[in-house]
C-alpha cells in the first residue's frame, strides 16, 4: 500500500467556495442515491476531479472505487502508455482508502491494432478479493486491422476507446453480478470544453450497461459525466484546493493525460515524446513504416512531426525519470510547505479527441 502523506480524513479540508464547486447541486440527480460509484479513473485531472467533486458532494467513500483501464495491457506490450500511470493511479486509491480495480483487454492496444484474420482479444478485469476474471474473446469473428487508430470523431474509425476503454469496462459490469439489483452510478471525466462532440454528450443519461426493465438481471446503470459544464480552470481549482500532485505528464507540459503517444498529438508533443521515451517513439515509427499508413491518416509520419516540432521546454531529467517509472514514489498530496502550482501544461496542447 502507498504510504499516506496527509490523512485527509482526519484532517478537516477547507470548504469550497458556492461557486468554485463545479455546479454539481444543480445537477438534476440524487446523487446521493446509489449502492455504487464507479469512477473511470485515468488518473488525469477530469477524473481525478470526479472523485474530489464525489466526496465534496458528500459521497460516502465506502461506496465509491475507481477502474483503471490499462491501455498496453499486462502482457508486456509498452507501445502506448505512461510507465508510470497504473502506478499513480494505485498511489491515488490507497492515499484516500478507496478500491482500485484494473482492466484490460488481452495484448492490449498493440496487439489490436496487429490483429490479421484473427478475432478481437478477450477482457480480463479484477474482482473484489483479487481474482481475475476473462470474459470474451470465443466467439468474435476474424478481422484484420494493421494501422493505427485514425484522427476521427468516430469510435469506430479511432477504435482505441471504444475497444481499450469503453468495451472494456461494459464488460466488466456486466460480467459481475455484484452489481445487480441496486442502482450504480457510473462517473467519467468528459468536459464540453474538451471537443464539438463532447459537448453533445449528456450529463446524466442511463449507461449503455443499464438493464433496470430486465425481469432477471435487474442491473440499474447510470452514467454521469460531473464536469462535464465545467472549465478546464475549475478542474485545476478542485485540484488545488485539495492540494494534489498531478501527474508528471502535465508537469513536463502535456495537456491531456491518455497515452503517451496519443493519436492526437501534435508536432511539440511528438517531438516531446521523441525526448521523453526515444523507444517508444521509435516503435510507433516502425509501426507505420510497416503499414504504410500514418497515424495522422493523410497528412505526415511521427517522424516529420517531431522535426517539425519542439520539445516541451519543462521537460526535466527527473520527470523524465518519475514519468518512466513503473513504480511511484512521490506523494499524492504535496506536503505541507509545499506551494501547489499550475503545471506546465495547463491550458496548453491539449492533442484531444474531436
Amino acid at each position: 500500500m502507498h504510504q499516506l502523506s496527509l490523512d485527509i480524513f482526519d484532517t478537516p479540508t477547507v470548504e469550497p467556495d458556492e461557486d468554485q464547486a463545479g455546479g454539481a447541486a444543480q445537477e438534476p440527480i440524487d446523487l446521493l442515491s446509489y449502492g455504487t460509484y464507479i469512477v473511470a479513473f485515468s488518473g488525469g485531472k477530469d477524473s481525478v476531479g470526479c472523485v474530489l467533486n464525489l466526496i465534496e458532494s458528500g459521497v460516502p467513500r465506502e461506496r465509491i472505487e475507481l477502474w483503471h483501464h490499462e491501455v498496453d495491457g499486462r502482457e508486456g506490450s509498452h507501445l502506448m502508455d505512461w510507465p508510470c500511470t497504473a502506478a499513480y493511479c494505485q498511489a491515488f486509491a490507497d492515499t484516500f482508502r478507496l478500491p482500485i480495480f484494473f482492466s484490460w483487454r488481452i495484448g492490449g492496444f498493440e496487439r489490436e491494432m496487429l490483429r490479421e484474420g484473427t478475432p478481437t482479444a478477450p477482457v480480463r478485469f479484477e474482482l473484489p478479493g483479487g481474482e481475475v476474471r476473462q470474459v470474451g474473446g470465443e466467439r468474435g469473428a476474424p478481422g484484420t486491422r494493421r494501422r493505427f487508430p485514425q484522427l476521427s470523431g468516430s469510435l469506430t474509425t479511432r477504435w482505441c476507446s471504444a475497444y481499450l476503454k469503453i468495451d472494456v469496462m461494459a464488460a466488466a459490469i456486466r460480467n459481475q453480478e455484484r452489481l445487480r439489483g441496486q442502482r450504480v452510478l457510473v462517473v467519467t471525466g468528459e468536459r464540453a470544453e474538451e471537443s464539438t462532440c463532447r459537448a453533445n454528450y449528456a450529463s446524466f443519461e442511463p449507461h449503455r450497461t443499464d438493464k433496470r426493465e430486465s425481469p432477471t438481471l435487474a442491473r440499474h446503470i447510470d452514467h454521469y459525466r460531473p464536469v462535464h459544464g465545467w472549465s478546464e480552470q475549475q478542474v485545476w481549482d478542485i485540484l488545488a484546493r485539495w492540494r494534489i500532485n498531478p501527474h508528471p505528464a502535465y508537469r513536463m507540459g502535456w495537456g491531456r493525460v491518455s497515452c503517451a503517444g496519443c493519436i492526437f498529438g501534435g508536432d511539440d508533443q511528438w517531438s516531446s515524446v521523441r525526448v521523453v521515451n526515444p523507444a517508444q517513439f521509435g516503435q510507433i515509427a516502425h509501426h507505420e513504416q510497416a503499414f504504410g499508413c500514418t497515424i495522422r491518416r493523410a497528412r505526415t509520419t511521427v517522424g516529420h512531426a517531431a522535426d517539425h516540432g519542439t520539445p516541451y521546454p519543462t521537460i526535466t531529467p527527473a520527470l523524465v525519470a518519475e514519468a518512466l517509472d513503473p513504480r511511484w514514489n512521490e506523494p499524492i498530496f504535496l506536503p505541507p510547505g509545499v506551494p501547489w502550482m499550475l503545471p506546465a501544461g495547463a491550458f496548453g496542447d491539449h492533442a484531444g479527441p474531436m
